[in-house]
């Protein structure tokens, strides 16, 4: 074994012991602190990433609960909404019904007074009528002419035996 890394020198020894140390303390100076600074910026950045995500996951919560306030307030609003305009409609519908039952009954008045006119204007004909005819009777009865004051006595008289037999 003539392999001088195999063999055991005391200087190889101590050079390498004091090559590891300055080695060791410039990483130490130059680069372990920037390491561990980087990695503590690192780790700092992600807490507060996690943070950032916790609260923007509860901010998401409550942005899905006003939601869900809304959509129940509008739902509510809208059933409102059906409900005011049946009343409505039904208001309508009871409203144009009495109209119509009001033209109804005021036509049928009309009517009715229209049949009375209608009734007593026939009334009064046949009473005249009938008085022509008691004239004529009367007339073929005497044989004669009798004078107009004659004539409305007589037909006085006809009318009140007439009027007897309406009642």
């Amino acid at each position: 074994m003539d392999n001088p890394l195999v063999q055991l020198d005391p200087g190889l020894f101590i050079w390498t012991i004091l090559t590891f140390l300055i080695l060791f303390g410039a990483l130490a100076k130059y680069a372990w602190k920037p390491l561990l600074k980087a990695l503590e910026n690192r780790e700092n950045m992600i807490r507060s990433s996690i943070a950032d995500a916790e609260k923007a996951q509860q901010e998401l919560e409550t942005i899905n609960q006003q939601s869900d306030n809304v959509l129940a307030k509008a739902r509510a609003e809208s059933q409102a909404i059906l409900v005011d305009g049946k009343v409505a409609a039904e208001k309508v519908k009871e409203d144009t019904l009495n109209q119509a039952k009001e033209k109804a009954t005021a036509i049928i008045e009309s009517a009715e007074k229209q049949i009375q006119v209608e009734k007593d204007k026939a009334i009064s004909e046949i009473k005249g009528e009938v008085a022509n005819l008691a004239i004529q009777v009367a007339e073929k009865l005497i044989q004669k002419n009798l004078n107009r004051d004659d004539n409305q006595s007589l037909i006085d008289e006809s009318l009140q035996k007439i009027k007897g037999y309406e009642a």
